[in-house]
């Protein structure tokens, strides 16, 4: 059975963050001694990161699900949460990160090179860091922001200068043992190579790394066969190697077929036109293969491909192919650009980028998308109305009501922020003069008393003493009596 694996599905999940604290400090003779709850620890982050020493995605084959550390709550006496800690996933080189539609999120080629996948939440803050001049004693905390979730397909592509291909049992596995130090399973049967292999090759100065790429048949390129599976592994490869049986038995084989037959593969594939192509015949130790090479060789030369016959049971004509390899590989590292370091992009915000945008939906609601407001959703806790007096003016600073009163919006209008719907109310927002009241409730929330306020019934008296004296008369009611009636009314 094979152990390996070059594509897997992964559901990474990165930490939560910690919820912050809602504290009072309390001691003898100071039972209000104002806030000090501590913050939130922020969640841990998944991140992939190439290691040479990893060669195959079993590992992740097995284990599909991978969540991180979440972060710490805040406690009181100003105590902040521990962080969570990063999981850190070791991949092999060459490891491409893919959504589930197909898009690349990263190409991971180079030892040390790191992709953050999934970042962790921010941990929520505590009453202590929410308190202000205004608000000297907050009554809520935040509650900490969930961690992205997030489905990804890994895909190995080998990293490889030469790719050996060719029908199964042409002596591809045979010629990277003798060329290398790579030991692949050798057999008389087909298919007998179910992954590829990777071989480092030294000539002279010249090392280079070879991949023996296993199942290419007809049909390989619609999947038939293994060929689909490691198609892919062809793709980094400076120059192929046609390894051609030239002592086949297979009735309708030669050489000339087979190579017809891979090259229409590969052209199925794509992407690899480009690529420079030598053709190695194998198994001239055989005489009849010997024969057969000396027949195809000018019609496969007349095509333009520089052939070699070899043998990788004698070793024959091997260190004209290995030098001829080198040779091609390093007129390709020579035309590829320069490696540049990686760069530094700074790219400020525009001057009136309000850093969100609404927009308005079929059903007359309207959906306000953006990191900030949608983060402070998530961390606003609410069943505290305070923490939802404050998202309020939060959201107003930023000029959410603004936009929304300008996009068309009226009092009572349905308005989505991430996952939560909100009735609009733009009278909400009192602005700097506002003054909160007790802890964990907020005077802009509560319902109006059907009882009338006291400067409402001041003006009442005031307009029922301007009345006539005949109409009080008509109505039956003495004027000190209800006067006194009156006075009796303030004192509730």
């Amino acid at each position: 059975m094979t152990t390996f694996v070059d594509r897997v599905v992964l559901h990474m999940q990165a930490g939560d963050g910690g919820h912050g604290c809602a504290s009072i400090h309390r001691e003898k003779f100071k039972p209000f001694g104002g806030p000090d709850g501590g913050n939130g620890g922020h969640g841990g982050s998944v991140s992939l990161v190439v290691d040479p020493q990893v060669t195959t995605l079993l590992d992740f084959h097995f284990r599909p699900h991978l969540k991180a550390e979440n972060g710490r709550g805040g406690a009181g006496s100003n105590r902040d949460g521990a962080n969570g800690h990063d999981l850190v996933i070791k991949v092999p080189n060459g490891t491409v990160v893919q959504t589930l539609d197909g898009e690349v999120l990263a190409d991971l080629v180079g030892a040390g090179t790191t992709f953050e996948a999934a970042r962790g939440g921010r941990g929520g803050r505590g009453n202590a860091s929410l308190a202000n001049a205004r608000r000297k004693a907050p009554g809520f905390a935040e509650l900490g922001e969930p961690g992205d979730r997030l489905d990804v397909v890994l895909e190995l592509k080998s990293v490889a200068d030469v790719g050996l291909v060719g029908f199964p049992s042409a002596g591809k596995s045979s010629l990277i043992a003798v060329i290398s130090a790579a030991k692949p399973k050798i057999a008389d049967y087909p298919f007998t190579t179910l992954v590829p292999n990777l071989g480092v090759v030294r000539v002279d100065n010249h090392t280079f790394t070879v991949a023996d790429v296993p199942g290419l048949i007809p049909g390989a390129a619609t999947g038939r066969g293994l060929g689909l599976e490691f198609l892919r592994h062809v793709e980094r490869c400076a120059v192929l190697v046609h390894v051609v049986d030239t002592a086949t038995l297979e009735p309708g084989r030669d050489p000339l077929a087979d190579i017809d037959a891979i090259e229409s593969e590969l052209t199925q594939y794509g992407g690899l036109a480009d690529r420079p192509r030598l053709v190695a015949l194998n198994k001239i130790d055989v005489p009849d293969g010997r024969d057969l090479a000396e027949i195809v060789r000018p019609d496969l030369e007349a095509r333009g491909f520089r052939v070699f016959e070899i043998s990788t049971a004698t070793r024959e004509g091997l260190k004209e192919l290995m030098f001829a390899m080198a040779e091609v590989v390093e007129q390709a590292r020579r035309a590829a650009p320069p490696a540049e370091p990686t760069r530094i992009v700074i790219r400020p915000k525009a001057v009136d980028d309000a850093g969100f945008t609404i927009e308005a939906e079929e059903d007359g609601s309207f959906t306000v998308r953006g990191v900030r407001p949608e983060r402070w959703v998530k961390q606003t806790n609410f069943e505290n109305d305070e923490a939802i007096g404050f998202l309020a003016d939060r959201l107003a600073r930023l000029g959410v009501e603004d936009k929304l009163a300008k996009a068309g919006a009226k009092p009572g209008d349905l308005v989505r922020i991430g996952e939560r719907e909100f009735d609009w109310q733009p009278t909400l927002y009192a602005g700097a003069d506002f003054v909160p009241g007790s802890r964990g409730t907020d005077v802009r929330l509560e319902e109006k008393s059907a009882r009338a306020s006291a400067a409402e019934r001041l003006a009442a008296r005031k307009a029922r003493r301007q009345r006539p004296a005949d109409e009080a008369e008509a109505d039956g009611l003495d004027a000190d009596v209800s006067d006194d009636l009156t006075d009796d009314d303030d004192l509730d």
